[in-house]
């Protein structure tokens, strides 16, 4: 549903505008319901899920049992920290404080269109991913048949 890279600017009121070639599909898939929580795997980053896909994530996670301390914080950067967003008449939502200074986003954004999900980047952590290479070892058996 989602791809592509997007230089994002946010507001002084902490909002971005979701690009125009994604707001139609926004409103359309997801009633204008998206959900804003942590990236639990990747420093720098928020996830945005439409709120049907923000649903199952949110049971499966849920599901997992608290007495796993892993369990736990996947609940708690995933569940607990998870914020509805609706795109105001100009397409613009609002990101919460909290999350924008925990990942170290300001200014400068960029949105990744991941498929069933976006995320946003601080500008320096998204620098800092793209620089990296991946080498044949890296590549475990699921990876080495794929053609690129």
């Amino acid at each position: 549903m989602f791809q592509g890279e997007t230089a994002i600017t946010i507001d002084d009121k902490g909002r971005l505008a979701i690009p125009t070639s994604y707001r139609e599909i926004v409103a359309r898939e997801c009633g204008n319901r998206l959900v804003v929580t942590y990236n639990p795997f990747e420093a720098g980053c928020l996830y945005l899920y439409p709120l049907p896909v923000w649903e199952k994530v949110r049971d499966q996670v849920n599901a997992l049992p608290r007495t796993r301390k892993n369990s736990r914080l996947l609940q708690l950067k995933l569940v607990g920290a998870a914020a509805f967003a609706e795109p105001d008449g100009s397409g613009r939502i609002s990101l919460p404080a909290s999350q924008r200074s925990a990942v170290g986003i300001e200014k400068k954004a960029v949105l990744l269109g991941m498929g069933d999900k976006f995320e946003l980047w601080s500008e320096q952590a998204h620098h800092e991913q793209i620089r990296q290479t991946l080498g044949d070892a890296d590549l475990g058996d699921d990876l080495q048949d794929l053609v690129l």
